[in-house]
């Protein structure tokens, strides 16, 4: 059992954020070492955040970039002379081309991209596990790993089974992630272990398939279907994650905007054109973007699209006895202002695309 009392405000003194060379790695670096009560914040990525001066690390404030590998040996020596006491995993990617604000994470294909997210994570905790001082560790998961199916129930819980899980791709590195994370929990029951399942991440600085999607100047979308979507915005993720960081809060939670959108209703805020498709021509035109790098259309990403998913967030704001403070409509508005207009294509363009999709 665990033996940290849930909501605990135990000291954090030093916090290891992996990711931050990403945008919400990069954020929860910088909140963490503007706490004062927090003596060090370490942020380790293969490459440090761009910074407009130019200068490494610069970006991070006072906190103390170190380039390091999480499949590096160098890990466990970072973690040991630091004595670090709190892990906070951000290192993730959603794609292979290291989408989805999660660190630089793989370049190289999704080969690359699995090692970095399933591999680097176990050697991570694996040095965690080697550690003396580390007391508190905090991963960044996905509601991806409930996957979108048409038999899906009509909201997941925590402690929901997903009905179809998906065999590649982020949703199944982040199940397999999860997995060794319980794993860990149960070889040191000393250590309090945090899971948090983002739904799909909105906000200014988010890059991310879905936010490429929505920025293209033509949404297709699949004919028949009107998917329900959730979103969190990226000031609430980096206040979750802080959150947890300086406080004891074991368990696995959901963490969502409220309410939610169907798809519809984000292509009409966007002002862009739209084309619904027979799930066909819409793999087609998905296989020609993700070719040509507009969007990453991967499965799962067509699977959202056509099932859509939402989530229950009871369980984390009884936990923390804090709401999000933006709702799912309002986290995607903000989205939207941060992208100005809609850009609309030409009107014989976006003609020409439909009689090509229909066929006509």
């Amino acid at each position: 059992m665990n033996t940290h009392t849930p909501g605990e405000a135990s000291m954090t003194r030093t916090v290891l954020v992996t990711g931050v060379s990403g945008h919400i790695g990069a954020r929860v670096a910088i909140a963490l070492a503007a706490d004062p009560e927090i003596d060090r914040v370490i942020g380790v990525d293969t490459a440090p955040p761009p910074s407009p001066a130019g200068e490494d690390g610069a970006v991070l404030g006072r906190t103390e970039f170190a380039r390091v590998a999480l499949r590096s040996p160098d890990l466990v020596k970072v973690i040991r002379d630091a004595d670090v006491d709190t892990v906070v995993h951000l290192s993730l990617v959603s794609g292979p081309g290291g989408s989805g604000s999660g660190g630089s994470g793989s370049g190289g294909g999704r080969s690359a991209m699995k090692e970095h997210n399933v591999i680097g994570t176990m050697q991570l905790l694996a040095a965690c596990q080697r550690s003396a001082t580390v007391r508190r560790v905090v991963v960044r998961s996905t509601t991806a790993v409930y996957g979108s199916s048409p038999h899906a129930p009509a909201v997941f819980t925590e402690d929901t089974e997903p009905v179809e899980v998906s065999h590649s791709g982020y949703a199944r590195d982040a199940t397999e992630v999860e997995t060794y994370v319980r794993g860990f929990a149960r070889r040191r029951p000393d250590v309090t272990t945090t899971t948090l399942r983002f739904a799909n991440l909105m906000g200014p600085g988010v890059d991310s398939p879905l936010t490429r999607y929505f920025s293209q100047p033509v949404l297709p979308t699949v004919l028949g279907f009107d998917p329900r979507l959730q979103f969190v915005h990226e000031d609430d993720a980096v206040e979750v994650l802080c959150r947890t960081a300086r406080a004891d809060h074991p368990g696995v939670f959901n963490v969502a905007g409220d309410g939610v959108l169907l798809l519809s209703q984000c292509v009409r805020r966007t002002g862009r054109p739209v084309i619904p498709m027979p799930s066909p021509a819409f793999r087609l035109v998905s296989g020609l973007a993700r070719g040509a790098r507009l969007v990453d259309f991967s499965p799962e990403q067509l699977a959202l699209l056509s099932h859509g998913r939402a989530v229950d967030t009871t369980r984390l704001a009884a936990e923390l006895g804090w709401r999000p403070k933006y709702s799912t409509a309002a986290a995607f508005d903000d989205f939207l202002r941060s992208r100005g207009g809609p850009g609309e294509l030409p009107r014989a363009v976006v003609d020409w695309l439909a009689d090509f999709v229909t066929g006509r």
